[in-house]
């Protein structure tokens, strides 16, 4: 099952890594990701670990400097010293941009904050919303691609197949302004974060 939080970073990563490496060195890692896994950049940075692997055949040890470096420019990963929470702080203009967005919108707001403490089929998201079904679907189907919202399990309908469960990949959201710049901080739900192939594969310095 994909991670949200991964496909929530991967576009922002993916520009952080071709910004870094170069479009040349890009290529050729990405001709090795074919080579050995069968896979694209994206589906790679998806599945970090393998992402990692060939990294590491072009620079060694050094791999773990760079995929710092490509996690810090797009996030900050603080960790609370009184709770297990993680909070991350958004350093890419375009992630913030996908939060500020969804909440300024006041459907997508709804619908994320109807399933902040429980998942929901998207028949249920709806229907607590009061949202017309052709744009709740779109703007559901939005919040999924971005990541915002993500599958945790299956809920039985009536006709006996299994439909799937969306929650948010947070607990909380704060938005602050600080010399005229916007702050975004996430409080991730903690069973993401432990199951992100791309936070758990970096060696981040909490």
């Amino acid at each position: 099952m994909e991670n949200g939080l991964d496909n929530l970073l991967v576009p922002s990563l993916r520009n952080s890594i071709e910004e870094n490496l170069g479009k040349d060195t890009l290529n050729k890692i990405e001709q090795r990701l074919m080579e050995r896994h069968g896979l694209g950049l994206v589906q790679a940075i998806k599945n970090f670990s393998k992402f990692d692997s060939v990294l590491r055949e072009f620079f060694g040890a050094g791999a773990d400097g760079l995929e710092q470096k490509f996690l810090e420019e797009i996030v900050n990963v603080e960790k609370s010293k009184t709770s297990k929470s993680n909070w991350i702080q958004i350093k890419d203009p375009e992630l913030s941009r996908v939060f500020l967005e969804s909440f300024a919108d006041q459907d997508k707001k709804a619908i994320l904050g109807s399933v902040m403490d429980e998942s929901l089929i998207i028949a249920k998201i709806l229907e607590s919303c009061e949202i017309p079904q052709t744009s709740g679907y779109r703007k559901i189907n939005s919040l999924i691609q971005n990541g915002l919202l993500v599958s945790n399990g299956f809920e039985l309908a009536q006709d006996g197949k299994k439909v799937k469960k969306y929650e948010t990949i947070f607990d909380n959201v704060k938005v602050d302004i600080i010399k005229n710049n916007v702050e975004v901080k996430v409080q991730l739900k903690k069973c993401l974060v432990a199951d992100s192939s791309i936070l758990q594969t970096v060696q981040i310095q909490c």
